[in-house]
C-alpha cells in the first residue's frame, strides 16, 4: 500500500513511521510512505505558504497553490488516483471499520493542515473525506495521520507475525479485546485464572469471549449498544454481569 502524506513537516513523519511495526513493513516494502512538504512548492522568495485571514480573526490561512501543487506532484507518481484525505476535526471520526477499508485499498492521500486553517476553496476542489482522530484539536495533522496509517498498515497481510493478531484486536468485531495474561502464573499482583492454565482451548475461548462482552459492558457500553448479540453471546454476558454484581455487592 501506498501513503502520501502532505506535510510541513515530513521528517517528523518519516521518522515517526520508521519504528516498530510500520517500520518493519516500510523495510519489507509491504507499504510505502512519500512525503511532499508544500514549502517546496511555494514560488516566492520567502517560500510562503500562508497568509493573513480575508475578513479578519487571529491565525493564518493556509494558501491554495502550495497545496495544490504538492498534491498534483503526488498524484503524478500514482498508479491510480487515491481518495484525498483532509485531517480535520471537522470529519467522521476515525474508527476500525474505516481502517479496514482503507486497508483495501491500493493507496490513500493524507493532508495535514496547519495553522487557523485551510483556504476552504482547496478543499471543495481536492479533497475527497473528512476524518478525525477525536473530538480535539491539535496543532496539526501529522499525529492524527501517524495515529491513521499506523492503524490501517497493521492490517495488511504479511505485517503481523501471525494474521490472528489483528483479528483478535479491540473493535474488530465491535467489542473490546479480552484480558490477556503471560508469566509467571502467580505474582503478588494476583494469578491468572486457572481457565488459561487447563490446556482445554474451547473453554479458553469461551471465557475470552465471555471477558470481550464483559469488559465491552463495564467501559464501552456504546459499542455494546451497536452489536447484535446471539443467544450464546447474551447468555455468557448475563453471566458475566451477575458474578460482577455479586462482586461488588450490587444486587
Amino acid at each position: 500500500m501506498r501513503f502520501d502524506v502532505l506535510t510541513l513537516f515530513p521528517e517528523f513523519v518519516q521518522q515517526s513511521m520508521a519504528t516498530g511495526v510500520v517500520g518493519r513493513a516500510l523495510e519489507r516494502e509491504l507499504v510505502s510512505l512519500h512525503c511532499w512538504n508544500p514549502r517546496d512548492y511555494a514560488t516566492d522568495n520567502y517560500r510562503t505558504i500562508d497568509h493573513r485571514p480575508y475578513g479578519g480573526g487571529p491565525g493564518m490561512v493556509f494558501l491554495i497553490e502550495p497545496l495544490k501543487d504538492a498534491l498534483l506532484a503526488a498524484q503524478a507518481k500514482q498508479i491510480a488516483r487515491a481518495p484525498v484525505v483532509l485531517m480535520s476535526p471537522q470529519g467522521r471520526a476515525f474508527d476500525q471499520n474505516l481502517a479496514r477499508d482503507w486497508a483495501l485499498l491500493p493507496a490513500i492521500t493524507l493532508v495535514c493542515g496547519r495553522y487557523e486553517g485551510i483556504d476552504q476553496r482547496f478543499i471543495d476542489r481536492y479533497i475527497d473525506e473528512h476524518v478525525s482522530l477525536g473530538d480535539f484539536v491539535l496543532s496539526g495533522g501529522e499525529i492524527a495521520a501517524l495515529a491513521m496509517m499506523d492503524a490501517v498498515t497493521r492490517l495488511l497481510p504479511g505485517v503481523l507475525h501471525t494474521e490472528a493478531s489483528s483479528q483478535q484486536d479491540s473493535f474488530m468485531d465491535g467489542l473490546l479485546d479480552c484480558p490477556h495474561f503471560t508469566r509467571p502464573d502467580v505474582a503478588p499482583e494476583g494469578t491468572v485464572p486457572a481457565v488459561l492454565l487447563s490446556g482445554n482451548h474451547a473453554l479458553i475461548a469461551t471465557w475470552r469471549r465471555q471477558q470481550s462482552l464483559g469488559r465491552t459492558w463495564r467501559l464501552r457500553p456504546d459499542l455494546l449498544a451497536k452489536v447484535s448479540l446471539s443467544k450464546r453471546d447474551q447468555t455468557l454476558l448475563a453471566a458475566y454481569i451477575a458474578e460482577h454484581r455479586s462482586k461488588i455487592g450490587v444486587q
